[in-house]
């Protein structure tokens, strides 16, 4: 996570949710409102959405709006009391949600998706235990300590989406957590800046001291020669992860294929977005131009329509 929403946002916590929220369990008004907060908070979701089948679909918007309301409870609240509050109450509505009696509208839409595709709990659980280790601690000493973090803040995504379609094979799942740790770990790269400035910094410590860098200079203009340096190494890092992860957009069951291509291709995007800018994340966030995004789109969803229509081993 990182700090990006409005301050206006912060001082007023309330101003960041969709309003109104629908009241009651009426399950088209939850199933609409997961769609609303999953299209108006990430703005590929339609692009993701449609390299889906149909029946996919509103489960992907029903689990990306409970992650979604998870990560804004921790990163709008007022106060770290306020967000862990915040979170322990967000659980319990997990806990009735997987019970059989969901109250708030994204775990009705939610226990839908259980119901029909056999979801387990953990993956939901780790996402809320991520956000709350971000109230209580905000450095990793070392990669270990950053693994573990994206084995509970990224994995748990990848695992969900692919227990959609029952698969849960182990060899597939570890090919999952590699793409969402490395897409994990580029969005770190990609927002030093960002994190630094909401108090957090997930580059390792041990690697800071191997590089002889400190903390001050993360508060800097531009990176320095050092700094440059490590991030370069961090992003070497990643690519690595896509890399063990890469079989899985052959590998996965075919109705997930080509979104897992095209998020792969991204995280790779990002990647080489850092690179050009020769590590230096701090003067300017390096970002996919629109073309590379395009053309990822584009392949992902002529993929898509031939997986749909039969012509893809």
């Amino acid at each position: 996570m990182s700090a990006r929403h409005t301050a206006a946002a912060r001082r007023d916590p309330a101003a960041w949710r969709l309003a109104p929220v629908p009241a009651g369990g009426d399950l088209d008004a939850a199933r609409a409102f997961c769609r609303e907060v999953a299209a108006r908070h990430y703005e590929n979701f339609t692009v993701a959405t449609r390299l889906v089948p149909p029946r996919l679909r509103q489960h992907l918007a029903n689990v990306y709006a409970f992650a979604r309301w998870a990560d804004d409870l921790a990163d709008e609240a007022a106060s770290t009391a306020a967000a862990t509050a915040a979170l322990t109450a967000w659980r319990g509505e997990l806990d009735d949600c997987f019970a059989g009696r969901p109250r708030h509208p994204v775990c009705v839409a939610l226990a839908e998706t259980v119901r029909a595709t056999g979801l387990e709990i953990g993956p939901f659980a780790d996402l809320i235990d991520a956000f709350q280790q971000d109230q209580v601690q905000t450095r990793c000493a070392d990669r270990d300590a950053v693994l573990d973090y994206c084995r509970r803040s990224a994995n748990p995504v990848g695992r969900i989406v692919l227990a959609l379609e029952g698969c849960r094979e182990p060899r597939l799942v570890d090919m999952s957590d590699a793409i969402c740790t490395g897409l994990q770990l580029v969005n770190f790269w990609q927002d030093i800046k960002r994190d630094r400035n909401a108090g957090r910094v997930y580059l390792p410590a041990a690697d800071m001291r191997r590089h002889g860098v400190v903390e001050a200079d993360l508060d800097a203009a531009r990176a320095s020669p050092a700094l440059r340096t490590l991030v370069r190494e961090e992003v070497a890092w990643a690519r690595e992860c896509f890399d063990r992860g890469s079989p899985l957009a052959a590998a996965a069951p075919r109705a997930l294929r080509p979104a897992i291509t095209m998020f792969l291709g991204g995280g790779r995007a990002v990647a080489a977005a850092i690179e050009r800018a020769d590590g230096d994340t701090l003067a300017r966030r390096p970002t996919v131009g629109r073309g590379t995004k395009f053309a990822l789109a584009a392949r992902a969803v002529w993929q898509a329509a031939v997986v749909r229509y039969g012509n893809h081993p």
